[in-house]
């Protein structure tokens, strides 16, 4: 399974590449601030993610920012309402809340799905 990805203190960046022009560019995933990064070889694109990542540490760090952490664990999911309602009924049968009846659910098919890079968690 190929990764299309970089990972550095936390922060998970896109990998793609544009062969019109000949360079690998990607931005942070998981946050509401933009960092982006790129480079004509492998070698240059982790360089300027790992700088682009402590740059924005820096520039947070003299406005007084706190940086955004990635990831932060929860996000908006719209549901057809008769799905929402099945999840609900199941989330009562077997006495969780619905939040916990969906994590459950959400973890069992990306276990059973997807080969996960275990230490982007």
């Amino acid at each position: 399974m190929s990764k299309n990805y970089l990972k550095y203190k936390k922060y998970v960046g896109t990998v793609q590449f544009d062969a019109d022009d000949r360079i690998f560019h990607g931005h942070v995933l998981g946050i509401n601030d933009s960092i982006v990064f790129e480079g004509s070889s492998v070698k240059e694109l982790e360089e300027d993610f790992t700088a682009a990542i402590e740059n924005y540490f820096e520039t947070c760090r003299k406005i007084g920012k706190e940086p955004e952490k990635p990831f932060k664990g929860a996000f908006n999911l719209r549901l057809d309402p008769s799905l929402h309602e099945l999840l609900v009924a199941g989330a009562l049968s077997e006495g969780k809340t619905l939040n916990a009846y969906v994590k459950s659910i959400l973890e069992k098919a990306v276990a059973e799905t997807i080969d996960i890079d275990k230490n982007l968690l």
